[in-house]
């Protein structure tokens, strides 16, 4: 009967430990494949990237570009909204720059001259719940290309680890039983 104890003990921590992985923070590559750049004919392409993403506390953004092309400032709203690059919150000018979220609305543009104006800039939500919708932008949206469904986000893959772990748990009990 002590070894049946320990086995469901064990099952229960596996089990614990990948539930628990599976609600970890999420890292969002900013553009995705494009990365941190200037846009080429699609001005709101952080902006529509940014609505196909949920941001929550602790979240990571990686932002991906050449050292010495572009860098990575966050400002205010109103220094986002005018491109102005004075006085930023913070500069990060080595790639890949790597930033772990906190709630609140976030400003981020590149202060090489005129890219943020070319639509090198991103504005984000991040809440503790992991809904988001973008802040207000005067950035001009455009119609985007119809293009491949973005791959799964992470609940998509949360939800896949706790399927995983129900079924691993229903195994171990049956088998203890």
């Amino acid at each position: 009967m002590a070894r049946k104890s320990s086995m469901a003990f064990l099952a229960a921590v596996v089990i614990a430990a990948l539930i628990q992985s599976s609600v970890a923070q999420t890292q969002h590559t900013v553009g995705d494949n494009t990365g941190w750049t200037i846009p080429t004919g699609d001005a709101a392409l952080y902006t529509n990237w940014a609505s196909n993403q949920d941001f929550s506390v602790n979240d990571i953004l990686v932002f991906n570009y050449n050292s010495g092309a572009h860098d990575v400032a966050e400002v205010t709203k109103e220094n986002y909204d005018s491109c102005n690059t004075n006085n930023p919150i913070s500069l990060n000018t080595t790639a890949p720059t790597r930033i772990t979220l906190t709630a609140g609305e976030h400003f981020y543009i590149c202060t090489i001259s005129g890219h943020c104006s070319a639509g090198q800039k991103l504005a984000i939500n991040v809440t503790g719940s992991g809904t988001t919708t973008p802040p207000s932008s005067t950035t001009p949206s455009s119609p985007s290309p119809t293009t491949a469904p973005p791959p799964p986000d992470s609940s998509a893959r949360s939800l896949s680890v706790a399927g995983l772990s129900a079924t691993f748990l229903s195994i171990v009990v049956a088998f203890l039983h």
